[in-house]
C-alpha cells in the first residue's frame, strides 16, 4: 500500500497526491510541497490515507512541512506581483501584434517560475515575446494556452442563473456535455439559449440529464395511443418533473394528466 494525502491548490481545482512523509494532517490543513515548479502552498483535501500502489500513474512528490506565517506573507508578495506581470505581458502582446488575450499569471512561492495563461484561437508563436518577458520579469517564465472553458475558470464571472460561474466555485473537472442532454430535459436547441459565458454548452445540462432520462421512461413517448379515464387519446407531449403527460381527445380537446391515470395497449411500453 501507498501513503498519500490530496492536496488542493486553489478553490474548485483537481486534487494532487503527495507523500506525507509520516505526518499527521486533518482536511483543511495549510501545507508546503514540493512540485515540479518549486515549493507550493495548498490546502490538504483528502487527509493522509492509504491507497494500492496501481493507482498512482508517478512516483509521489513530498510535503515538505505545515505551512508557517512566513510562507503566507510570502505568498502574499506574490500574489501582489502577479497584476504588474499580467500587464506587462498584456504591453508586450499589444507591442507584437500576437492574436492572443493574456488572461492570469501565477508565481511559485520563491519567485523563481512564473506562469501566464492565454487565450488564442489558434497556436502562437510567442517565442520573442518569452524572451522579452523573462528579460523584463528576471525569472523564468512559461505561456501556457488554455481552452474557453478553462479561461472562464480563470477569469470567473456570473452565469445566466445569476450565480458564479460553476467552474470557478465548484466543479474541479469538466464532465462531456452534448445536445442531446439539451433535447432530452426539452430545451431550445439555440446555442445561444444553451451556452455558457465561455460560449460552449453549460455544464449545468449534465446535472440534471440522469434524472430526466430516467423520469422519462416511464412516460409515453408523442404520437403514442393511449386510453385514458375519458376515452382513447393521443400522447402530444410530457412534463417529466410533474411526470404528467398532455393528450388529444378524439374531440380535440386537450387535458394533462398524471401516468398514473393512463393505460398503454397491452402491445406498447413506455419508451
Amino acid at each position: 500500500m501507498s501513503r498519500i494525502v490530496g492536496v488542493r491548490f486553489k478553490k474548485a481545482s483537481q486534487i494532487y497526491y503527495f507523500d506525507p512523509a509520516d505526518m499527521t494532517f486533518e482536511s483543511g490543513d495549510d501545507v508546503i510541497v514540493e512540485t515540479a515548479r518549486g515549493l507550493a502552498l495548498g490546502k490538504v483535501a483528502i487527509p493522509p490515507k492509504d491507497i494500492e500502489p496501481e493507482q498512482l500513474s508517478e512516483p509521489l512528490k513530498t510535503v515538505v512541512r505545515r505551512a508557517q506565517a512566513e510562507d503566507f506573507e510570502k505568498q502574499a508578495e506574490m500574489r501582489e506581483k502577479e497584476g504588474s506581470a499580467l500587464a506587462k505581458c498584456e504591453e508586450l502582446v499589444a507591442k507584437f501584434q500576437l492574436p492572443m488575450s493574456p488572461l492570469a499569471a501565477e508565481y511559485s512561492m520563491d519567485g523563481t517560475h512564473l506562469t501566464i495563461f492565454f487565450k488564442a484561437e489558434k497556436r502562437v508563436d510567442f517565442r520573442t515575446l518569452l524572451r522579452e518577458l523573462s528579460s523584463a520579469l528576471k525569472t523564468r517564465v512559461e505561456l501556457r494556452q488554455v481552452g474557453a472553458r478553462d479561461a472562464a475558470k480563470l477569469v470567473g464571472g456570473m452565469g445566466r442563473c445569476g450565480f458564479g460561474l460553476c467552474c470557478a466555485s465548484h466543479l474541479c473537472k469538466f464532465e462531456p456535455i452534448s445536445m442531446k442532454m439539451a433535447r432530452d430535459q426539452d430545451l431550445p436547441l439555440n446555442p445561444t439559449n444553451i451556452s455558457g459565458v465561455c460560449g460552449r454548452l453549460l455544464c449545468c445540462l449534465a446535472y440534471e440529464n440522469v434524472q430526466y432520462r430516467d423520469m422519462k421512461q416511464k412516460l409515453p413517448a408523442p404520437g403514442k395511443s393511449i386510453k385514458t379515464r375519458v376515452g382513447e387519446a393521443k400522447v402530444i407531449g410530457c412534463n417529466p418533473l410533474k411526470e404528467t403527460v398532455l393528450v388529444q381527445l378524439e374531440s380535440e380537446a386537450t387535458i394533462e394528466l398524471p401516468v398514473s391515470e393512463i393505460e398503454l395497449p397491452d402491445s406498447d411500453s413506455p419508451r
